[in-house]
């Protein structure tokens, strides 16, 4: 097949030549090389492919292995799909900011991205909260995964990385950590039966919690123009105890009085963000700070940042990158009968980026082919003609109800057991399923010439897909969420 045929419709990649002498080829295979962009196209990555005891016909695989499905036939049936597109705008970065914060190329391999438009290594609840997003219906949520490449040993030329673009980044990211933010309480998630108020009682509830979250926005306006925090406070209270009384009105009318004291969720605080940019509620007691030793200052130059060389190759992640030809953000029940609210800034992993180093505990199967759902491996799938490369994802889905991120970043989450039933003290959340559908030719496939980006030491292990996910609905859209799942409508935004 002619080269411009196979590439049509994928995002390009390309690099400087490599000089052929073992010594370089060496240096090349060890050395950490990486992308920068945060958005546009990003610089060519070249990869030793993934061993062939990696791939299987997906044919082979049992049936009835993907305990998603008889999850789905239990609990509330709705769903809530969200159109965020398939990075069409050329967001990627090598970037964490939930497992790394503040470690540039921390994660050392290609992460794209939907959603939120401003996702880096800085980012924190109040750039997250600023920036636009590829999601029609406003949400600003952060969802990423690591690319997956086609690497057929060809070698293309490239342009250096914006880093005039960067460095302006890196400054904007600095001042948000610096910056005061006000902490409230997330009405949607602190009140677990706002969803069950009747639908001709929604526009209401819609409406102030609109103004909650306007009124936060500004408030941390005020605080950036060096406004006294008491004062803010005490005018931010003020003006959240309306709203409150009559979100509570309507419930108790609805049969679904408030036990929350009102006065104690009209009250909010103020921090100041942690040193990662992560806030966890004002506690940061709870984060994984051990990246921060490691952040390293830059004038955004490739060559200053930590495992780049001048090439802005990544570990051993090379090839084209594809982008997915379809992406599909559903949040289901997860099996559960009822679910309640995610709070806003909840941080929630999939699968493990590490796999070969944490052991086996949190990887789950993430392959299959398109009309073969029913079938999960944790192997590249080589699928029939007409059938293509397919990566689910279903997130935790069993939140402890106080913390939006843990030590371990897992901890605060978890599965639900295979009756969609969570762990003692945990509350049913909806559960988020990433479908990544990709275009990849068969003979490509069979070839075992196409492979996830990882960590150097997976060696593309297919074991080691994962997502990342962080939660910046607005109050109104989560409720919007949790009254569809748990009513068995289908909606989609």
């Amino acid at each position: 097949m002619p080269r411009n045929q196979r590439t049509a419709g994928r995002h390009r990649m390309a690099r400087r030549t490599k000089v052929a002498t073992g010594a370089i080829a060496f240096a090349l295979a060890v050395g950490g090389i990486i992308v920068l962009n945060t958005t546009g196209t990003p610089d060519a990555a070249r990869a030793d492919g993934a061993d062939k005891s990696f791939f299987i016909d997906i044919t082979k695989v049992p049936r009835g292995n993907n305990v998603n499905l008889d999850l789905a036939k239990r609990g509330a049936r709705g769903t809530f799909t969200v159109d965020c597109g398939r990075n069409e705008n050329g967001h990627f970065n090598g970037d964490n900011f939930i497992a790394q914060p503040g470690v540039r190329n921390g994660a050392e391999h290609l992460h794209d991205y939907v959603g939120n438009l401003s996702t880096n290594a800085d980012s924190n609840n109040k750039s997250l909260l600023r920036a636009g997003t590829t999601c029609k219906n406003g949400d600003k949520s952060a969802y990423f995964w690591p690319v997956i490449r086609i690497n057929t040993e060809e070698e293309e030329a490239n342009e250096a990385a914006n880093e005039e673009k960067l460095a302006a980044d890196r400054a904007n990211a600095a001042k948000d950590e610096a910056a005061a933010q006000v902490d409230c309480p997330d009405i949607a998630s602190e009140l677990d039966e706002l969803s069950e108020v009747p639908d001709q009682a929604m526009p209401a509830v819609d409406e102030n919690l609109d103004k909650l979250d306007q009124e936060s926005d500004n408030a941390n306006n005020q605080l950036a123009q060096g406004k006294q925090p008491g004062q803010v406070l005490d005018e931010l209270k003020n003006k959240r105890k309306p709203s409150i009384e009559k979100i509570a009105d309507t419930m108790r009318q609805a049969g679904k009085p408030v036990a929350k004291n009102e006065d104690q969720l009209a009250g909010c605080a103020v921090k100041q963000n942690g040193e990662g940019g992560l806030d966890n509620g004002g506690d940061n007691s709870n984060v994984n700070a051990a990246g921060d030793a490691e952040k390293k200052k830059s004038d955004g130059k490739a060559a200053d940042l930590p495992g780049v060389n001048d090439n802005n190759e990544i570990g051993d992640n090379e090839g084209e990158i594809q982008r997915a030809e379809k992406v599909d953000l559903t949040f289901t029940s997860g099996g559960a009968r009822r679910v309640v609210a995610m709070p806003k800034f909840l941080r929630v992993l999939y699968g493990d980026a590490k796999q070969s180093t944490n052991g086996p505990a949190n990887a789950r199967p993430s392959w299959t082919c398109t009309g073969f759902e029913d079938r999960l491996t944790e192997l590249y799938p080589i699928c029939p003609r007409g059938s293509k490369v397919t990566r689910i994802h279903s997130f935790p889905n069993c939140w402890d109800g106080k913390n939006t991120d843990s030590a371990n970043h897992r901890t605060h989450i978890v599965f639900s057991d295979r009756n969609g039933k969570c762990p003692r003290g945990f509350k049913n959340v909806p559960q988020l399923r990433i479908t990544l559908v990709y275009d990849i030719p068969p003979e490509i496939q069979a070839a075992g010439q196409y492979a996830v980006d990882a960590f150097a030491q997976e060696k593309h292990n297919p074991r080691s897909d994962h997502d990342d996910f962080a939660n910046v609905m607005s109050q109104r859209l989560m409720n919007q969420l949790v009254k569809c799942v748990n009513s068995g409508k289908r909606c989609r935004q």
